[in-house]
């Protein structure tokens, strides 16, 4: 067996240190090394970056202090997504992370939720997500320290400055033995395998590797271009195909959670940080045009600019694989699903994590590959399918672009999830899928879609009882979270000197 002695990383930016730091944290440098190629036109895009609960894991498995990361990267709390004109128009709602309620003796808590409500009682489902009352009230206590309370079944994510992060991990890398490089690929050689042998720098320089993992953006210049692998175009799911963002002042009171609000040609964002707020508008150019759409993001923000709005072209879909001989794809490289979910660095971390495991030789024996490019196709395509979900069940039909939404064509696994929803409040969860049953029902209930009937096992339960648990489980989140600190105070406390 030979072993594979050179890493090289194309691509700094998110995607480029999120790698190096994992490997860095598992392949000691005496073994492996790496070497992580940087310019300029392959840095960080985002403004703000929203993430969701499994960034904490990642943070922790690298042996990083949590309050340190979200110091050094101007931080905040996040709680979920709230939801403003998507089911229709001055209608909101809210995704939250964590749990939402607490099985009724051996029931699940959204059958006898769901009981209730088509018996007539009025409780919001997002009454009993202690995420959600506690984003209502823009409170914040970390569950971990709150374990065995009314609030205990909270999770939280944050929202980083993505420059910041970049610049984070790769000090956490370099200080383990990871080697970057300036410079721009201008080509790569390739052996009669197909294999990359050496990428060749604009100035001359050669750099030589085992294994090549491509972070070089939408550019995806190894794994498209070097490689051949085509992308797998999800236009005709996901229409919106450019971005515009910037960066404010912080205006008001920094809310701990994302907000994502539906427009006339696709939707915007708005991102706190503890050095500003992050905002975006991603929309379709076939139903609007970059001069109107610069002129909606620009009407909308609420504080003063501190950079001029960036336009970013992107097509929603994925490379028919993302590992190809001794090339694997990472981020935009990869495949670009629109960040409605936040769910770009998921992706990255997923794909490293599913790399390491499989972490081959040499040879880059092929069935390794095939079985790793069918596990991550199941991830772009679970994300795909939850995005999806926020558009064709929108009852809005006030511009051209929501009346397509309506007509929509969606997959079928997505069809068969509404339908078994519907039907009964069902939804199909594999063992390591990144939305819960809980996910999916916040969004199906926010955007109105409740099933017709509830699992009859549930009339084992006396109603009574029932409608009694309801009432003293709501009761019990809401006087909790009222003692809670703001959003703010609990920055404030913890990172006093940087707020």
């Amino acid at each position: 067996m030979k072993s594979i002695k050179d890493i090289v990383v194309l691509g700094g930016g998110t995607s480029g240190w999120i790698a190096a730091a994992m490997l860095a944290a598992h392949l000691k440098p005496t073994l492996c090394r790496v070497t992580v190629i940087e310019s300029e036109e392959l840095g960080p895009i985002g403004v703000g970056e929203s993430t969701i609960p499994p960034i904490l894991h990642l943070i922790h498995s690298l042996g990083i202090d949590e309050q340190d990361f979200m110091r050094e990267t101007q931080a905040c709390y996040k709680l979920g997504i709230k939801f403003i004109d998507w089911r229709e128009s001055r209608h909101s709602y809210f995704h939250p992370y964590g749990s939402i309620g607490k099985r009724i003796e051996n029931q699940d808590f959204y059958q006898c939720w769901l009981k209730a409500s088509l018996a007539g009682e009025h409780y919001p489902l997002e009454d009993f997500s202690p995420c959600a009352v506690m984003a209502a009230r823009e409170r914040f206590f970390p569950p971990g320290q709150a374990q065995n309370t009314p609030i205990g079944g909270a999770h939280y994510a944050v929202h980083l400055d993505a420059k910041l992060v970049a610049a984070y991990l790769r000090r956490y890398a370099e200080a383990r033995g990871v080697k970057s490089i300036q410079g721009k690929c201008v080509s790569s050689e390739r052996d009669q395998r197909g294999f990359i042998q050496a990428l060749q720098l604009q100035d001359g320089t050669r750099v030589d590797g085992d294994f090549f993992i491509d972070c070089s953006g939408f550019r995806a210049l190894l794994i498209g271009e070097a490689m051949g692998v085509e992308l797998e175009d999800w236009s005709h799911y996901l229409p919106c195909d450019r971005a515009l963002v910037v960066k404010t002042d912080v205006a008001g009171s920094r809310m701990p959670y994302t907000t994502a609000t539906a427009r006339k040609a696709g939707w915007s964002w708005r991102i706190p940080l503890r050095n500003g707020t992050g905002h975006g508008y991603v929309y379709a150019s076939r139903f609007c045009s970059d001069a109107e759409a610069k002129s909606t993001l620009l009407r909308h923000l609420d504080a003063a600019r501190l950079n001029e709005p960036r336009l970013i072209h992107f097509t929603s879909g994925r490379r028919k694989v993302v590992w190809q001989g001794n090339c694997l794809a990472l981020g935009l490289a990869a495949g670009f699903v629109e960040p409605l979910e936040s769910t770009a660095i998921h992706l990255i971390v997923r794909g490293m994590d599913f790399f390491l495991r499989y972490f081959p030789d040499a040879e880059c024996e092929p069935s390794l590959a095939r079985a790793y490019n069918r596990r991550i196709a199941a991830d772009y395509e679970e994300v795909r399918d939850f995005i999806l979900l926020h558009y064709c069940t929108s009852r809005r039909n006030d511009s051209d672009f929501w009346r397509w939404c309506r007509q929509m064509p969606i997959p079928d696994s997505l069809q068969e999830r509404i339908a078994l929803f519907t039907a009964h409040g069902l939804v199909p969860e594999a063992s390591d899928e990144l939305f819960r049953s809980s996910n999916w029902q916040s969004v199906f209930e926010g955007m109105g879609i409740r099933p017709h009937k509830y699992c009859p096992r549930v009339d084992n339960l006396d109603y009574v009882q029932i409608r009694e648990t309801l009432q003293l489980a709501r009761t019990a989140i809401a006087k909790m979270v009222e003692g809670l600190p703001s959003h703010d105070e609990y920055l404030a406390r913890q990172f006093p000197r940087g707020f």
